[in-house]
């Protein structure tokens, strides 16, 4: 359930004198009517803006309430749900409207489009009250020089993976990148860093990658064949062990009768859905009396899959005829 937040209308203030401006002068009943209709759509102009997100030079007078209100709005605008913003980052309530939008022109000139904000932040609102230059511009200098990667793809790892905004370069970022480099995530080859593999920046070293290398370990694989499959299947370091790994090896060597050896050359087994794929697809294939790789279980499309057990099954009637 969302809950918004609802601020009354701000207090009229009545001019001193109650007479109005048609008594005191024979030509400001027109006047009245002229500055009435200016008034309506400078209110208009002023509304619109706030809701498209930008909003006018805040001035000493306005009141708090209002400034606080346009800053609901501006997040409302953007998808953002303001109760939960407020919730994970209490700072918001001082910060200017103007320190918000910089971080939103930060986001815009490194190719981020304004639709990608509304996600960005709601998932991390500690976001709207950073400083660019002191929290986003180490990380885009990082992911250019160190990691090496192209401008244009900053934009994309930053979508798939807006984390990577809130760690520490020096903290998180380096270190765990270090730690991918000894594996074999070198810079400028076919293992570099990309905008597909980035996510594992954010990572643990301690608490996420060394387990899961650990764990293929006590499958047999040595630590080399580990690195191996990791460099093929760069998510393996991502999974649950025992939300992924223990299902799906339980199902592969009971079910499918199933050797570690291949495994070893099709890591990629593990980044398909046990449920929705694996599954159906090798029961299928048992019901008909067909044996297929893993590769050929896998990476085709469900259209293809369907067409090639077809084309089986009517080779298989053929041999039989004949």
């Amino acid at each position: 359930m969302i809950t918004r937040l609802h601020f009354p209308p701000p207090a009229v203030v009545p001019h001193a004198s109650s007479q109005k401006l048609s008594e005191l002068n024979p030509q400001g009943q027109e006047f009245e009517k002229t500055a009435q209709k200016c008034r309506v759509i400078s209110t208009r102009k002023q509304h619109c803006e706030i809701l498209d997100g930008f909003t006018p030079s805040i001035t000493s007078g306005f009141d708090s309430g209002l400034r606080f209100r346009q800053k609901l709005l501006y997040l409302e605008n953007l998808g953002i749900d303001s109760y939960k913003a407020l919730d994970k980052n209490p700072k918001f309530r001082a910060a200017s409207v103007d320190s918000i939008k910089s971080v939103e022109r930060c986001l815009y000139s490194m190719g981020i489009e304004r639709l990608a904000f509304g996600r960005i932040f709601d998932m991390y609102p500690e976001l709207l009250t950073c400083n660019p230059y002191d929290d986003f511009y180490p990380i885009f200098e990082f992911l250019l020089n160190d990691v090496g990667m192209h401008f244009s793809d900053i934009r994309s790892s930053i979508i798939r993976c807006p984390r990577l905004l809130i760690c520490s370069v020096d903290y998180q970022l380096k270190p765990t990148l270090c730690f991918l480099r000894k594996l074999g995530f070198r810079f400028g080859d076919r293992n570099a860093i990309n905008r597909n593999t980035t996510k594992l920046l954010v990572s643990s070293v301690e608490g996420t990658f060394i387990p899961k290398i650990e764990y293929m370990q006590s499958l047999g694989f040595s630590y080399e064949e580990v690195v191996e499959m990791v460099l093929r299947s760069p998510s393996l370091l991502t999974y649950s062990i025992e939300k992924n790994f223990r299902p799906k090896l339980k199902y592969f060597l009971g079910e499918m009768k199933g050797n570690l050896v291949e495994l070893k050359y099709f890591p990629q087994f593990f980044s398909y859905s046990l449920e929705r794929k694996i599954k159906p697809r090798h029961q299928l294939l048992v019901k008909h009396g067909f044996s297929v790789s893993l590769p050929e279980l896998l990476l085709v499309s469900d259209g293809k899959f369907t067409a090639r057990l077809i084309e089986m099954r009517l080779r298989s009637i053929s041999k039989v005829r004949f």
